[in-house]
């Protein structure tokens, strides 16, 4: 129960610090343009069950150069009640047992040149850690070269790729390689009130294209004033070769596949 309290009063803390820094731009269409959401699942009954998100986006777009930031983390537990071991008289009691689900962060950055109205040059970095899937840390650098497809008032759609190199560490494991990026990202306006936006990205190893990465999310974004948002995002990450179960013979892996639903309010402050 500490634990939960000590992430949920860290990641309020992040989110209220971006707000105070944010609320300082204006109405300069060349301004960052920053927004910050909450999304939180309680369940209540034979198991206390809790699952807290949080991320934040910030753009900005000038003359010939674009630049995306973001950050996000989920966490999640559940405490439920079990019979304790019996002591020395045979006797036996219940115990709280409390597991943590979800507990996964990441960051990234990417900053865009252009070369013409669609076609860009671009340099990408993204760092995440998940606790559940043991994945200690994983790096990847990439720069490479994009087009927009699409590109309009209501949508665009850009593709993008490059080479890249990725620091990573699974179950304790340190390894390096060199990889391909290839990436999409689609944004839409539905209505005046509603957007749509999805992205994807596969990240293989050079030498070895069994190991690889592909990431994606689709989500829509509604306005409730013109500050608030629904937000309702699904993500999966499918790692291929996910990091083993340490201590088990024969040794054995973990799941392949991560999914997250995640629904919750967004503040935008410009």
């Amino acid at each position: 129960m500490h634990t939960r309290k000590r992430i949920i009063n860290t990641s309020v803390a992040f989110v209220a610090a971006a707000t105070t820094s944010a609320f300082a731009q204006d109405a300069d269409p060349t301004a960052w343009k920053t927004s910050a959401g909450v999304s939180v699942s309680v369940q209540k009954g034979n198991a206390d069950t809790t699952l807290f998100g949080a991320n934040i986006l910030s753009s900005k777009k000038w003359d010939k150069n674009e630049i995306n930031l973001g950050a996000d983390g989920v966490y999640g537990d559940n405490t439920s009640v079990d019979l304790a071991p019996p002591d020395a008289n045979g006797n036996v009691s219940t115990r709280e047992v409390s597991k943590t689900t979800a507990q996964n962060y990441g960051a990234f950055a990417q900053y865009n040149r252009l070369i013409t109205d669609r076609f860009y040059a671009y340099g990408n970095v993204s760092a995440r850690q998940d606790r559940i899937a043991d994945v200690d840390y994983r790096i990847s650098l990439s720069p490479g070269v994009g087009y927009y497809f699409l590109k309009n008032e209501k949508t665009t759609l850009s593709v993008e790729a490059g080479p890249g190199f990725v620091f990573e560490k699974l179950a304790g494991t340190s390894k390096e390689y060199w990889t391909i990026r290839v990436g999409e990202k689609l944004t839409h306006q539905i209505t005046k009130s509603a957007r749509l936006f999805q992205d994807a990205e596969f990240i293989p190893q050079v030498d070895d294209f069994n190991n690889y990465v592909l990431q994606a999310q689709i989500g829509v974004e509604a306005d409730i004033t013109k500050k608030l948002a629904l937000r309702v995002v699904f993500q999966d990450t499918y790692r291929n070769e996910p990091a083993p179960i340490t201590g088990t013979i024969p040794l054995q892996f973990r799941e392949k596949n991560d999914l997250k639903l995640l629904a919750g309010i967004n503040y935008k402050f410009q």
